[in-house]
């Protein structure tokens, strides 16, 4: 496991997964967010966003988190392993409420500085509806393209009980 990339619905904790691995690990870690979104929630366009990727994923060994289907042709074939944080939908909305209330009540930030406020999160661009949309069409894109890429190590959590379990069996 030189090159991993963790993917899961939004609040599945790939982020949090994937600094504990770089740090275990001593290699690079990015989130897809962190290249994606500019300070004040302004979307990258996709020719740059491809660029800081594909540089990102040049580099002999890394970590990288996100579910962004517009480089995936980038990340998926330079991965050895892909680690698949497929949690219940009431645990993932569980994980996603908490981190948004740190987030409006807490101020703690996200990516580049963004910030999510009450109206953020309640209104068109919530983060809340994005799991909604999402949640249930990753979980069934995800295996279609799996199998589009046998060389990849897949690993598959269905808990954060089967994450923490490997995660403890994990050596540098």
């Amino acid at each position: 496991m030189q090159r991993i990339v963790i993917i899961g619905s939004t609040g599945s904790g790939k982020s949090t997964l994937g600094r504990t691995l770089a740090a275990k690990f001593g290699v690079p870690h990015t989130e897809m967010d962190t290249l994606h979104w500019l300070p004040g929630w302004i979307e990258r366009d996709d020719a740059t966003f491809r660029e800081l990727v594909d540089a990102f994923t040049a580099q002999p060994a890394w970590v990288i988190d996100g579910n962004y289907s517009v480089a995936r042709d980038l990340v998926w074939p330079r991965a050895d392993t892909l680690i698949w944080l497929d949690y219940s939908f009431p645990r993932t909305a569980w994980q996603l409420l908490r981190r948004t209330r740190r987030r409006v009540f807490d101020g703690e930030h996200c990516c580049n500085g963004n910030e999510e406020s009450l109206a953020r999160s309640l209104g068109r661009d919530s983060i809340l509806l994005w799991l909604l949309k999402t949640y249930w069409r990753n979980r069934s894109n995800y295996p279609k393209a799996l199998a589009q890429h046998p060389h990849l190590k897949p690993l598959i959590f269905r808990s954060p009980v089967d994450t923490a379990a490997w995660l403890s069996g994990v050596g540098c």
